[in-house]
This record gives C-alpha cells, sequence and structure tokens, in this order.
C-alpha cells in the first residue's frame, strides 16, 4: 500500500509542471490567440512605433536600447528621426521622465517596466488585455479590463478601437448575471465605433504585441535567422557525405 502511495506521489509530482499553466488560467476570461510572427519585420516595425508613442509615456523598457531596433531592419537614422525621443542618443536605454511617485499618485500603481512582459505574460495575454477595455464608471479612470479586473491602466487606443461595454445578461429566474460572471464569459458589446475598424484594431494590437514578444527577447530573431543558414549549412554538407556512406555499406549487397 504504501509503494502505491509513493508512486502516485511520483506521477502527480510529474504531471504538476503541465498542470500548473493550466490550473492558472482556471476561471478567468479565456484568452484570445495571437497571431504574431518574430520574423515579420513590418509587423515589429509598426509595433515598435506604436509602443514608443504611446507606451513609452507612461511605461520604461530599461533592458531594451534604442539602438537594438537595429535588429527588425531600421536603421540608425530612422531610429533617430522617428523614434528617438529629443535629447536622448542612440544607445540610451528606453527609460521614461515620469517620476514613480506622480505616477502611483495619478494611475494607483507605478506602471510597471515592459521589458519582460510578454515572457511573464504571454503574448495571448496581452494581446486580449490590448482588446479587453470596456466602460466602467465605477472605476476612475472610467475604464476596466476583461482580462485585468479593476486594471489602473486607462484605455489609450480607445479612439482606434471606440467604446465597449459589458453585455447584460439575466439567468432563467429573470436575475442579472453578477458582473464577475461576465467578465470571466468576455462578453462585449460595442458601444461606439473608433477611427480603426475592428480588423484594423486588431492588426495593429498584434504589431505591438509582436514588438513586446520581441522586445524581451530581442537576439532571437537573429538568432533564428543564423538557425536557419545553419542548418541549411549543414543539410547541403552532410546529405553527400551520407550518400556515399549509404553507397559504401550498401555496395556489397546484391
Amino acid at each position: 500500500m504504501k509503494n502505491k502511495i509513493r508512486h502516485l506521489i511520483a506521477a502527480l509530482a510529474l504531471m504538476l509542471p503541465f498542470a500548473a499553466p493550466a490550473l492558472a488560467n482556471e476561471g478567468g476570461p479565456a484568452l484570445d490567440k495571437a497571431d504574431i510572427n518574430i520574423q515579420d519585420t513590418e509587423s515589429l516595425q509598426r509595433g515598435a512605433q506604436i509602443f514608443v508613442n504611446y507606451c513609452l509615456s507612461c511605461h520604461s523598457a530599461s533592458m531594451l536600447r534604442y539602438n537594438r531596433l537595429e535588429d527588425i531592419g531600421l536603421t540608425e537614422e530612422q531610429i533617430k528621426a522617428n523614434l528617438l525621443p529629443e535629447g536622448a542618443k542612440i544607445g540610451d536605454q528606453m527609460n521614461i521622465s515620469m517620476d514613480k511617485k506622480d505616477a502611483k499618485a495619478w494611475f494607483g500603481a507605478t506602471p510597471p517596466d515592459l521589458s519582460l512582459i510578454a515572457r511573464s505574460r504571454g503574448a495571448d495575454y496581452l494581446y486580449s488585455y490590448l482588446r479587453g477595455f470596456y466602460r466602467d464608471p465605477t472605476r476612475p479612470t472610467g475604464w476596466n479590463n476583461l482580462v485585468f479586473d479593476k486594471v489602473g491602466m486607462p484605455h489609450i487606443f480607445w479612439e482606434w478601437q471606440g467604446e465597449q461595454q459589458l453585455k447584460t445578461e439575466k439567468d432563467a429566474e429573470g436575475n442579472e448575471v453578477h458582473k464577475l460572471q461576465l467578465v470571466k464569459a468576455g462578453t462585449l458589446t460595442k458601444l461606439e465605433n473608433g477611427k480603426a475598424n475592428t480588423v484594423e484594431y486588431d492588426r495593429r494590437m498584434t504589431d505591438l504585441t509582436n514588438f513586446l514578444v520581441f522586445m524581451g527577447e530581442p537576439a532571437q530573431v537573429q538568432r533564428q535567422q543564423i538557425g536557419y543558414v545553419v542548418l541549411m549549412f549543414l543539410g547541403l554538407l552532410l546529405f553527400p557525405l551520407v550518400y556515399l556512406l549509404k553507397k559504401e555499406y550498401w555496395r556489397d549487397v546484391h
């Protein structure tokens, strides 16, 4: 009996790493799939522009320097002309000038550094978060989020997306469904259209998510490109050797 218990504990321990992600998201809203492609340099460039123009006002990315944007196909001149803040140098870190105490007073919490946000949260989480804002008059900013309930961040892209609200639902007895249940179900309705249609807004948020993934590990773009070249080289080099070796082994077989 003791051996069976030990075996059961060992099996559960082996299964825990695989079950943890599923348990972590249990009860939360379903996440939308982020259709990102780290090799799409045009998408990364558009995402970088969105990040610098909208996100970098409050959120820093201190683990990334402006010159690393050359890895996504931008030249130093393009970075200086379009993305570099006034007074900053090409080798500077992507920091903000906002005082942390002021930020906490304005938003209720200091906006986090986004350098590794994609590695800690995942692309699907970020993509769903960026698309999940809705009007909530009970919040200080007037906004809430399906993925991050009671979020302190205002919806900075509302002019693009427009305004959404939680859909009102009732149960079989006619009682209004609890708000938290609606948040978990992810039911939103459009109040007002923004400047961008739904497809265009989703594409922009995909580009931003793509850049946030790149920002978490900038070397991965170059690393993957080198990996393809290495695999092609090994394939071209090894194929003749394998073919000759095969002929050598089978030459006496009739």
